[in-house]
């Protein structure tokens, strides 16, 4: 760098070299900015929810715990969808782990896909495909499936005594076929979620199939919070 003297002021004169690279430099730094503008600009992302949704959550108060049977009835008349949705039962649980089986008085309106373990089965196993509800298996196939716990366990579709999954005789799955159902926490927190009917169903054959589930998982003892849902509806808080 060059210093000369202007009208008694020191001026520092670059050389070409160096305004070559503080122009290369200068460059690169707008390259980077246009390529990665969260370097330069913090984006701020907001949920916004639709005209549907604050319509129908109108008259449902964030705050309140409201009964079952009120919540339901609340949930089908908010409901905003054109089909059929399904109504939802999310739990905050106090352990992480709780599951329990339940069978419902009534239909939850999914049909259920009941497979006994085979040698077919370990042939989809062996692909991670699972395309059943309920995995059922005599004592002769647990050793066989043992290989595959990491993939059906998190999913609570390994065969297992205590819930009479492990059969006998493949006539035994006909007991499983009804309206048995198991829920359980997700993998790493104490979240349920699982559904109990839909929309379009009785008030009092929900409110049947909810109380059943609350009641298996042992109600206040067990449960912190919780909420129901249909597919597109707000969620109403409930008292347990």
């Amino acid at each position: 760098m060059k210093t000369t003297v202007v009208e008694g002021m020191v001026e520092e004169t670059k050389t070409s070299a160096e305004k070559y690279a503080e122009k290369k430099a200068k460059k690169a730094s707008t390259v980077h900015s246009e390529s990665h503008p969260e370097a330069t600009l913090k984006k701020v992302v907001t949920h916004t929810r639709g005209k549907k949704y604050l319509k129908s959550k109108e008259n449902i108060s964030s705050t309140t715990l409201y009964k079952l049977s009120d919540a339901i009835k609340m949930v089908k008349e908010s409901s905003y969808s054109k089909f059929d949705g399904t109504m939802e039962l999310h739990l905050i649980v106090k352990r992480q782990g709780t599951s329990a089986q339940v069978t419902l008085p009534f239909s939850t309106g999914k049909q259920k896909k009941v497979e006994i373990a085979t040698e077919k089965t370990l042939e989809k196993l062996k692909t991670g495909k699972i395309d059943f509800d309920l995995l059922l298996a005599t004592a002769e196939m647990m050793p066989k499936l043992a290989i595959y716990a990491r993939l059906l366990g998190p999913r609570g579709l390994m065969p297992n005594p205590k819930n009479g999954t492990v059969i006998k005789k493949d006539s035994d799955a006909e007991k499983f076929k009804g309206n048995l159902i198991t829920v359980k926490t997700e993998r790493e927190q104490p979240l349920i979620h699982t559904s109990f009917g839909k929309v379009s169903q009785k008030e009092e054959e929900l409110v049947k199939n909810a109380e059943c589930i609350i009641t298996a998982l042992g109600e206040s003892k067990s449960i912190i919070r919780a909420f129901v849902k249909s597919t597109m509806s707000p969620s109403v808080k409930i008292q347990i």
